[in-house]
């Protein structure tokens, strides 16, 4: 029954945002960007930023928080798979096919914009393989 309302399922994360006063650009290292499976070549030309820490933040380097999210739409092979009783891995292939964004992916986005840390989005995500 409930795939026959169901439209879409979102997951949600809260990252810690950089401090605005104090941010900084840095050059991450490659175990930092192996947290990621990136590799320096994968992010070539990319500026990554931190907070140094100041009074506005607390010396913590960050202020605020910001989401990132996991969308996935429902269609009708979702939901036969949801209805056949198949793995979650399963469902979240068929969901990236069709273009859902993972809450690691829309993480490094908001890393890539400037807005959190590779630190936060690795502690707030899990990395999965397919």
């Amino acid at each position: 029954m409930i795939t026959a309302t169901l439209e879409g399922v979102v997951g949600q994360r809260l990252v810690r945002r950089i401090c605005p006063r104090c941010r900084e650009e840095f050059t991450p290292t490659e175990e930092m960007l192996w947290e990621l499976q990136l590799r320096s070549e994968d992010v070539a030309g990319r500026t990554f930023f931190r907070g140094g820490g100041c009074d506005y933040c607390r010396g913590t380097g960050y202020s605020g928080r910001t989401g990132i999210f996991e969308i996935m739409l429902l269609d009708d092979e979702i939901r036969q798979l949801i209805n056949d009783r198949a793995s979650t891995n399963a469902i979240r292939e068929a969901a990236r096919r069709r273009g859902m964004r993972t809450l690691r992916e829309s993480g490094m986005l908001t890393i890539f914009d400037g807005l959190t840390t590779i630190e936060e989005v690795v502690s707030q995500t899990i990395y999965e393989q397919l």
